[in-house]
């Protein structure tokens, strides 16, 4: 009988045990981020340190500088209301603070102020030595002068013999060698150096992709790929866990993939915009997405005039009008090839009048989450169609027509 008594009373404690490890556990699972589900129903767990991911709207990211200032608050509280993924571009606040790290940082905590969630980056160039951070003031004709040790960072030109030069309106910049393994250390170094000063949340490294539209003056590209990845693995390393790596037009370099938490898809000409990469690109999003990684898909409303972040805000008549007319074709672009943790981008140049401050109402309306992949209309053209729950997409990309139909 005693034995009996003892026997129910540890089935009972053993029942309250399990009981409640499994009520620990639902609680524990109701704190986590539900999975993300791609457009062919697999799922993954997003990072930690990501930007909160939602279909509420379409999914925004702003990536903008003023090489005069720093932001208003109705500025940044502008920005705030549309996105929590931010990079402040190469010289936001140059002639305003000397340097664009402190750019960076000074908007940094404008964002945070407001909401601690947002996703501020920094901005770093891995070819051109754009001279508007304390890194990279020196890598001047007039530094070079001072210091000829620096000349080692930089490319030369196959043809002259000198150092190569682009043209820009600050005159012109040199481009770094990422063959050289010893500028590889310097340049790590001083892409986390500029994280922990601007106290950024991530980087946005520009110029990761390594092909021919790339137009870099060595022959082995291959060998420049592989360099590049070992900067992006070296950088990975030392930048810690819980900061994001943005490589932009690079989802495609497999040198640098596994070391990048994101991809921008910029479009910057013709060759990138046509109907067959566009297509392309969907597949590629899709992919990235099954990595657990996040996709920019950026696009620019097209229009008379030239946009240059080092000289100010684009002089361009009516280009207002036109992006606002010129949008519904490029989100259609986006929300057909969209997955979790894609974000768009629109604008018409990088600097921050440049439409990062004009009101798409479109970009705001009701989206809720895709029913599925998108559709080809007919297997051999250029029609897709794709269903979300408050809104139903078409575009043809060979047309270059779209309609979103809001419900």
């Amino acid at each position: 009988m005693k034995n009996n008594i003892l026997f129910k009373i540890r089935s009972i404690k053993t029942f309250s045990t399990i009981f409640c490890l499994i009520a620990v556990g639902f609680c524990a699972y109701g704190q986590q981020q539900p999975p993300l589900l791609t457009s062919d129903g697999s799922s993954f767990n997003a990072q930690s340190y990501f930007p909160k991911f939602s279909w509420e709207t379409t999914p925004m990211y702003y990536h903008f500088g003023d090489i005069d200032r720093v932001l208003e608050p109705e500025e940044v509280k502008f920005i705030s209301d549309r996105t929590d993924f931010i990079c402040m571009e190469k010289s936001h606040a140059f002639h305003a603070l000397g340097d664009a790290v402190l750019g960076t940082k000074h908007e940094v905590e404008a964002f945070h102020k407001i909401k601690p969630d947002t996703k501020v980056l920094y901005y770093y160039n891995s070819y051109v030595a754009w001279p508007f951070t304390r890194f990279n003031k020196n890598l001047t004709p007039e530094g070079i002068v001072k210091d000829k040790e620096l000349a080692k960072f930089l490319f030369i030109n196959p043809k002259t013999g000198k150092l190569l030069e682009k043209s820009n309106s600050i005159g012109f910049s040199y481009y770094f060698d990422a063959m050289n393994p010893e500028f590889r250390e310097w340049w790590v170094q001083s892409a986390v150096e500029g994280i922990k000063i601007s106290g950024a949340d991530g980087i946005f490294i520009d110029r990761m992709n390594v092909d021919v539209n790339a137009n870099y003056p060595v022959d082995d590209l291959t060998a420049l790929a592989e360099a590049k990845g070992k900067m992006m693995a070296a950088l990975r390393e030392q930048m810690g866990p819980d900061k994001i790596l943005v490589g932009n037009n690079a989802a495609t370099t497999k040198e640098v993939f596994p070391y990048c938490d994101a991809f921008m898809f910029e479009h910057y000409n013709a060759s990138v915009t046509n109907k067959e990469n566009l297509l392309k690109e969907w597949g590629v999003m899709e992919r990235v997405a099954k990595a657990g990684k996040i996709s920019i898909y950026r696009f620019g409303a097209k229009g008379k005039g030239k946009n240059d972040i080092t000289l100010g805000a684009t002089k361009t008549i009516g280009i207002e009008q036109r992006s606002h007319n010129q949008l519904e074709f490029h989100q259609a672009c986006f929300l057909i090839g969209a997955q979790p943790n894609s974000y768009f981008q629109w604008n018409w140049g990088w600097n921050l009048e440049d439409g990062n401050l004009v009101d798409y109402p479109a970009l705001q309306k009701p989206l809720g989450a895709p029913k599925g992949s998108f559709k080809r209309v007919n297997p051999e053209g250029w029609e897709f169609t794709r269903e979300f729950e408050h809104a139903s997409v078409w575009v043809d990309t060979e047309a270059r027509k779209a309609k979103i139909t809001w419900h």
